[in-house]
């Protein structure tokens, strides 16, 4: 079977499964994409167990279940920040946590490329150590070494500037 003709026969139901999912066309398109670029990059891993079919509806309900875990993450960290501001910070108080970020995020770019990738990834795109080494052709184990020890270089600047 070509590939041309398998994409053209699930990609509409891969897409209906997410506009279902989701009620967002947009969305649903860009997951659908997603969908289909993941099991291109992964088909080397496609064993004959199941049909090709199945297998990419299995990755369809993976980046579903990935997609809503950032949103969570997202939300998350939106009450977290809400929260913050409802204790009535000072100004001082306000200028000083903006001042605090933009320096970490300077701290983060001074940091070699494959650390500054892992730590944004990991911090900012809240991707698991397994799915971080995926995408930086490393292994877990390498993921999270280097995450610790950029940590810990992050945290000793911070503490150099507090003090």
């Amino acid at each position: 079977m070509k590939l041309e003709s398998v994409y053209e026969n699930i990609q509409p139901r891969i897409y209906a499964f997410f506009l279902a999912k989701t009620s967002n066309r947009q969305l649903a398109e860009d997951l659908t994409q997603e969908v289909f670029y993941e099991a291109v990059k992964g088909m080397g891993t496609f064993n004959n167990g199941s049909t090709l079919e199945t297998w990419l509806f299995a990755i369809a309900k993976n980046r579903l279940k990935k997609h809503i875990r950032s949103q969570t993450y997202q939300r998350r960290l939106k009450r977290l920040l809400t929260k913050e501001e409802r204790f009535e910070v000072s100004p001082e108080e306000s200028l000083l946590l903006k001042e605090k970020q933009s320096l970490v995020l300077q701290q983060i770019n001074t940091l070699d490329d494959m650390a500054r990738e892992i730590v944004i990834l990991r911090v900012y795109g809240a991707l698991s150590f397994k799915e971080i080494g995926q995408l930086v052709n490393q292994t877990e184990t390498y993921t999270r070494v280097t995450f610790h020890r950029a940590k810990l270089k992050l945290q000793k600047e911070m503490e150099d500037y507090d003090g």
